[in-house]
């Protein structure tokens, strides 16, 4: 019997938090991408508590093989901007309820941002998290084919149990 050498894929998306605590959140992205094939490196970042680690982080995320960086944090939320600031790539934002405001704090740091330095912000929270996935997964397939067909095949799937269930 041949063994088959697998090889490790490189992670093409960057998911980033704020804190340990944003974890069970941002795993939500890392789910929509493992079900579509698409690996990604999950690490935990601050822009308050380690700022030099986490500009370091986003100025090599592209020698790593990063193409998007989804980016996680709640109250004052400003690691999107500072991922932002240190890469050229495109960098998604989801804003999280961890503070008494519910997210509403961290949906106004991630969406305004200086011109130059731009954010895709997402919703607040799990579907935040899920939409930036998904969201990433389009970005990447603007020049992956196998991916395009992947999230074609995702939709027409998603559009027949609608019709199905009559909605």
């Amino acid at each position: 019997m041949a063994v088959r050498e697998r090889r490790r894929q490189v992670a093409r998306i960057g998911v980033v938090m704020g804190s340990e605590s944003d974890r069970p959140t941002m795993e939500e992205a890392a789910r929509v991408l493992a079900e579509f094939g698409v690996p990604c490196e999950m690490v935990v970042r601050s822009a308050h508590r380690t700022p030099e680690a986490t500009a370091r982080w986003a100025r090599e995320a592209r020698g790593r093989g990063l193409r998007v960086i989804i980016a996680g944090a709640g109250g004052a939320a400003h690691l999107a901007g500072t991922i932002a600031a240190h890469t050229r790539l495109p960098v998604l934002g989801v804003p999280l309820a961890s503070s008494p405001l519910g997210g509403f704090d961290a949906l106004l740091a991630t969406v305004q941002m200086p011109p130059g330095v731009p954010v895709g912000t997402l919703g607040v929270g799990a579907w935040g998290a899920k939409n930036a996935a998904h969201l990433a997964l389009r970005i990447l397939a603007v020049e992956d084919a196998a991916l395009a067909r992947r999230l074609e095949q995702h939709a027409a799937d998603r559009a027949g149990r609608g019709a199905r269930r009559g909605g």
